[in-house]
């Protein structure tokens, strides 16, 4: 059996560089190109990079968890660029696998410069020219290396970003009471690299990242103290204290640009929708209803943003929106019990706690995935692109982190100390 697939590919002029400004290229040719593509075939051939020992592994990893069908195994040959094909194309055309990725790594100044390609099997064609990044050469940098070019590779192949250096915060609690300790973490997207950005005596809640994945914005509740919300730098440094208000102040959610946050706070009596500057100050008021507004979460255009209130009734939890320019607000949820709504990135879809269960809906309310009950009440976080979710639960009396693929890739979990919670998906680094 074999499919039908219609391709866009657009094709630069001049070779592609991250080195290079993009005002630099010629404008793009677009062309569209038709496959028969076997079911069930590997979709990409990986060759390690030449001369690397570090990037490859990882850059496999990340896209063998993909709808891909990634494969390394029972190459005919060992290339390191395109020019290498030449006369063994054939060859590679008859394994039936439509993408072939290699490439080479060399030092050069003490930093590590990668030079890969993409290649279109059929025609032998370069997908956008050479591709080059430079890293430098320590641990952290190589790693973020190779899942930039893993998000390249998985762009080129299917025409979405992909959303592999982006990272994931979530928040490990261990002990009880008065001597539980709680922990803002943050790892890469594979699960691997976690480390501590700050500790407290207390509960840390819901973390919510800056649209540029530089600061991430949370709740901490010290032994006899109001929730405050606190703003810090991932790179490190000391977090400001942006809500000195005598309530709860809970869930945080930076705007698009950056420059605002949403929460809910109860220091004017029941909790209702504030906005602030991201620095604090610049207060304003945006729910006035008797009921609790809570969990705001703003749209990816920032021109409105969802929020959870109990005017429904007692234990009758509803997502609503509000839509800045008219200050209208309507029922977005269908189930009887919906809270934690957090958006998509293209703002298509919204996940969000279903009863005690994990789920996504459409804008409209429908509910298009559930995850189940995962033992801990909490809502998934989706990736950049929106093909995956992360989302906190207990197995075996241990905190997991499982990452999900919505669309047919690899899903896996990774285990902590304690419990784990809110894990929240950032786009990635600019």
């Amino acid at each position: 059996m074999r499919t039908h697939k219609k391709l866009l590919i657009t094709l630069l002029a001049s070779a592609s560089s991250l080195l290079v400004a993009p005002s630099l290229y010629a404008a793009p040719v677009v062309l569209e190109l038709d496959y028969e593509i076997p079911v069930q075939q590997n979709q990409v051939a990986f060759v390690p990079f030449a001369g690397d020992s570090v990037l490859s592994p990882i850059i496999l990893n990340d896209l063998s968890r993909t709808e891909l069908n990634v494969t390394s195994k029972n190459l005919p040959q060992q290339p390191r660029s395109s020019s290498e094909l030449a006369g063994t194309l054939p060859v590679w055309q008859s394994l039936g696998i439509p993408y072939l990725v290699v490439g080479s790594t060399r030092t050069n100044r003490g930093k590590i410069e990668t030079n890969y390609e993409v290649i279109d099997v059929k025609s032998g064609r370069v997908l956008q020219g050479k591709q080059s990044l430079s890293a430098d050469n320590n641990q952290e940098s190589l790693r973020y290396a190779a899942h930039v070019i893993a998000d390249k590779v998985y762009e080129l192949v299917t025409g979405t970003p992909g959303d592999f250096s982006g990272r994931i915060a979530y928040i490990e609690e261990t002990g009880r009471g008065k001597d539980k300790i709680s922990r803002l973490k943050v790892m890469d997207a594979d699960g691997e690299n976690a480390r501590t950005i700050t500790e407290v005596t207390g509960s840390i809640f819901s973390p919510a990242w800056s649209p540029d994945a530089s600061r991430i914005a949370y709740t901490v509740q010290r032994d006899k103290s109001y929730p405050l919300i606190y703003v810090q730098n991932v790179s490190g440094g000391a977090a400001t204290v942006v809500t000195p208000y005598k309530g709860s102040n809970l869930s945080p959610s930076f705007s698009p640009d950056g420059s605002k946050i949403l929460f809910s706070s109860s220091f004017e009596g029941s909790a209702d929708i504030y906005e602030m500057s991201a620095g604090g100050g610049n207060l304003k008021k945006l729910t006035n209803w008797p009921s609790s507004e809570v969990q705001p979460n703003y749209a990816p255009d920032g021109k409105s943003f969802v929020f959870v209130s109990d005017r429904a009734g007692f234990n009758k939890p509803q997502i609503y929106r509000y839509e800045f320019g008219s200050g209208r607000t309507t029922k977005v949820s269908n189930s009887g019990y919906a809270t934690s709504p957090q958006f998509s990135s293209d703002g298509t879809q919204i996940a969000f706690l279903s009863g005690r269960s994990a789920a996504i809906m459409n804008s409209n309310g429908a509910v298009t995935a559930n995850l189940g009950n995962t033992g801990i009440d909490e809502a998934p976080s989706f990736s950049p692109n929106g093909k995956r979710v992360v989302y906190a639960s207990t197995q075996g009396g241990k905190g997991v982190l499982t990452i999900k693929s919505l669309n047919g890739g690899e899903s896996f979990g990774k285990s902590g100390q304690g419990i784990i919670r809110s894990p929240v998906w950032s786009a990635s680094p600019q």
